[in-house]
């Protein structure tokens, strides 16, 4: 499978990528070598393989839910830069 020039710059725009020529080109052959290695993978015999998400066995490693106490307000507020009326002080980010 190829890829085009066009639709390495559609994708580099939602990708929000600025891209000169020299890097155009580069991808246009990186993403080109890549979908043909892919393409190469369909004519592997799979017949009778059963699919894997993991090719190793893994098992949760979630912890048991135990109740412990919340961390009261001052505790959390001990190592704030600057605090009010038990909150957090923060830079204002939206103009």
């Amino acid at each position: 499978m190829k890829i085009s020039r066009d639709e390495v710059i559609h994708v580099s725009n939602f990708a929000r990528l600025d891209l000169d020529e020299d890097a155009i080109s580069k991808f246009v052959h990186q993403i080109g070598t890549i979908l043909a290695h892919v393409d190469s993978l369909k004519k592997v015999d799979t017949e009778g393989i059963t699919a894997t998400s993991h090719a190793i066995a893994q098992t949760n490693a979630f912890r048991d839910d135990v109740v412990v106490d919340h961390l009261d307000r001052d505790a959390g507020l001990s190592n704030a830069p600057e605090k009010d009326d038990g909150a957090f002080i923060v830079p204002r980010v939206i103009e």
